[in-house]
C-alpha cells in the first residue's frame, strides 16, 4: 500500500509539473476557426462580397491572423469559413466590441445586397476551432 501511495503521489506530482506547460503549448500552436452560415444560393454573392468588405480587410490587419479560406455548399446552402490563427490566444485575445463592430458592418452589407431585413442574414450555424496534426 505504501508504495501505491508514493507512486501515486510521484505521478500527481509530474503530472502537475506538465500541465501548465502542455496548456501554454496549446495556447501557442496554430488554430483554426470554424464558422458555418446559412447563405441561401440566390444571395452567395451577396454574402462573398460583404466578406471581402467587411471581414477580409478587418482580418489582415490582426496580429496572429496567418490566412482565410472560404467554401460553400450547394446542397445545404451553407457556408464555411477556415480562419487560420498564429495561436489561440491571439484569436482568443480580440477585442469583443471590435468583433462585434465588424459583425454589423457585415450585417449591414448584406442587408443592403440582399434586401432582406433580417437582424443578421446569413445566420451563424456552428462555431468551433480545429488543431491541426
Amino acid at each position: 500500500m505504501g508504495r501505491v501511495c508514493a507512486l501515486a503521489l510521484l505521478l500527481l506530482t509530474l503530472f502537475q509539473g506538465v500541465m501548465p506547460s502542455a496548456a501554454g503549448a496549446l495556447q501557442e500552436q496554430v488554430v483554426v476557426e470554424v464558422l458555418r452560415l446559412q447563405v441561401p444560393a440566390a444571395d452567395r454573392e451577396v454574402w462573398l462580397e460583404a466578406e471581402r468588405q467587411s471581414w477580409e480587410p478587418w482580418l489582415q490587419a490582426q496580429s496572429g491572423f496567418l490566412k482565410r479560406r472560404i467554401y460553400w455548399d450547394a446542397e445545404r446552402e451553407e457556408g464555411m469559413l477556415l480562419i487560420h490563427w498564429a495561436s489561440r490566444q491571439q484569436w482568443k485575445g480580440l477585442a469583443t466590441a471590435e468583433v462585434e463592430r465588424v459583425q454589423e458592418h457585415f450585417d449591414q452589407l448584406a442587408r443592403q445586397g440582399s434586401g432582406r431585413s433580417d437582424p443578421h442574414p446569413f445566420p451563424l450555424l456552428f462555431s468551433g476551432e480545429l488543431i491541426p496534426q
